[in-house]
């Protein structure tokens, strides 16, 4: 057989087993690292295009150095439709391809020799999708300020990059680093990630921006921002010198924006308490309006949360703390540590990203209101669980898990914290994942067995409980003649997990199993409370 015959035979087996499992072949070969991807290491980009307002067109072309890991000819890159691949260039040849929904195998001319570092450039075009509710339902926004001067931006998490531009469309592999070319008519700028190195204005009354990006970075952290910005800038002495933080607003907004943006020097300098350096000082900071509430986009973090404290006005704890606070600057700049600089391989663990990100909420409480102020943020987000599935989702198909990976994730976080009980490991911990996997892409499995490592506690009980059930542990007990009689029920089989309790007062440590255990206790009208900073539930069957 040649080698396209053997490609469709391949994915015709690949499309019987994922149909078995309710996902589509699409949803295979977006979310898994696939033949096609496997071969080849994604080592840069250059994304050169030109937006035009006018007609809500991207047209532009992408070129993609990589190197050779594995002797193959079929590359695939993503890109979704309705967009358009018009050619692709490799050595001044113009290569075949064939569209198969949201993909494209490119049919390599040349010799693909292990070892070997290639380009090629993809030339495209069209008009993305439009954001229905972004960041959530993501694609380009196209707006107009209140001057009616377009303002536009791309959000694409969980979607995918490829939504407006081509790439290899899966997060194990990123770009070392990147170029970003950004044509737009005259009048307006284009905000993206890394360092503004030219701005050229053309003939046509266009003006290209350039970004250099010299940091790895995932897809979705990529993103064009367009507007009539205003900007300003300071300077944040930090862990590792001076970080460059760059405001871009729309004009209208500058003085609120002078004012409101104080959060961030704040944030930078909380989160480089707990989880050490800002990561991208090369490519700096920027906090830059968008016309959607806001994403973590790397070093060009979005925002638009109406220069106001709180979500959208609101506190997500309903405990008061959570208006002392901007929340999309806190939390989208929390993902900078994680999700930009700790990155999933495979969305199924998109929880490393939320779940720690929603727990540096309440650490930057802490870190200016105390440690009470922070535990009773965190609690108070409990009442937004759902429990309906599990946090991890299903892998290789580009399937998240439940939305509880933000407010139970960070409860599940603030339960081991109880469990290690010692502050300053803790925030080792935190800190040693942003150095030992810093600027990687890693798996659930790398973080459990971290974290349970270094704190000489097999979390594993407790991992698989909180991510891959729905159930919360119940501390099920009753007194008879001077005992406590105790175990943990609604449960995973094997279940143990040590839990403070308060005997008349008294606080005590005890390790419940599925078994029942029982301990003396020295009081004939025993009273008991279970620890609130542990999310678990209680039932007192004495009766």
């Amino acid at each position: 057989m040649n080698i396209k015959t053997i490609y469709l035979f391949l994915i015709v087996l690949i499309s019987n087993i994922v149909l078995a499992q309710n996902f589509t072949r699409q949803d295979s070969l977006r979310g898994s690292i696939t033949k096609e991807r496997s071969w080849w290491d994604l080592k840069k980009y250059h994304l050169d295009i030109k937006v035009n307002p006018a007609d809500s067109t991207i047209t532009g072309s992408n070129t993609i150095d990589y190197q050779v890991l594995d002797q193959y000819n079929v590359m695939q890159i993503d890109l979704q439709e309705p967009m358009q691949i018009t050619k692709i260039l490799q050595d001044g040849i113009n290569l075949k391809f064939q569209r198969d929904g949201n993909v494209f195998h490119v049919f390599l001319a040349a010799n693909q020799i292990k070892g070997d570092n290639k380009k090629l450039v993809v030339f495209y075009s069209g008009k993305p999708k439009i954001a229905v509710n972004p960041p959530w339902d993501g694609g380009i926004t196209w707006k107009k300020d209140e001057n009616g001067k377009p303002f536009i931006a791309s959000s694409c998490q969980g979607l995918g990059a490829s939504v407006w531009w081509p790439n290899k469309d899966h997060m194990y592999d990123e770009a070392e680093s990147m170029l970003i070319s950004v044509n737009v008519p005259k009048g307006l700028m284009d905000i993206s990630n890394g360092r503004l190195i030219s701005t050229k204005p053309l003939k046509d009354n266009t003006t290209t921006y350039t970004w250099q990006v010299t940091n790895p970075i995932n897809n979705y952290g990529v993103n064009i921002n367009i507007g009539d910005y205003a900007a300003f800038s300071e300077k944040f002495k930090g862990e590792k010198g001076e970080l460059d933080c760059q405001y871009y607003v729309l004009r209208n907004n500058l003085a609120k924006a002078k004012k409101q943006f104080q959060d961030v020097p704040k944030m930078l300098k909380a989160f480089e308490h707990w989880f050490g350096p800002y990561p991208f000082y090369e490519d700096s900071y920027k906090l830059v309006e968008v016309p959607y509430l806001g994403m973590e986009h790397q070093s060009s973090v979005t925002y638009g949360n109406g220069f106001a404290n709180g979500y959208r006005g609101r506190d997500l704890s309903g405990t008061g703390w959570g208006l002392k606070f901007d929340f999309i600057i806190i939390h989208e700049s929390g993902h900078e540590w994680f999700a930009n600089n700790i990155t999933y391989k495979d969305i199924a663990d998109m929880w490393i990203h939320e779940s720690f990100t929603n727990y540096s909420e309440s650490l930057f409480v802490e870190y200016y209101y105390g440690k009470d102020a922070g535990a009773a943020y965190v609690r108070g987000t409990r009442k937004n669980i759902q429990n309906d599935i599990p946090i991890i989702g299903q892998y290789n198909v580009n399937n998240e898990g439940s939305g509880d990976m933000y407010y139970k994730g960070g409860n599940m976080l603030h339960t081991i914290r109880q469990i290690i009980n010692n502050d300053e490991k803790w925030r080792q911990i935190l800190r040693g994942l942003n150095s030992t996997f810093y600027h990687q892409t890693v798996t659930t499995n790398q973080i459990e067995n971290y974290i349970s490592k270094q704190a000489g506690v097999d979390f594993s009980p407790v991992f698989n409980q909180y991510l891959r059930d729905t159930r919360i542990p119940t501390l099920e007990y009753y007194f008879k003649e001077k005992q406590l009689v105790y175990r943990w029920i609604n449960c995973l089989e094997g279940f143990t997990m040590p839990v403070q309790i308060a005997l008349n007062g008294k606080n005590k440590i005890i390790q419940p199993s599925n078994e029942w255990k029982s301990i003396m206790i020295d009081t004939t009208n025993p009273k008991l409370t279970i620890d609130m900073n542990y999310y678990v539930a209680g039932l007192n069957s004495t009766e």
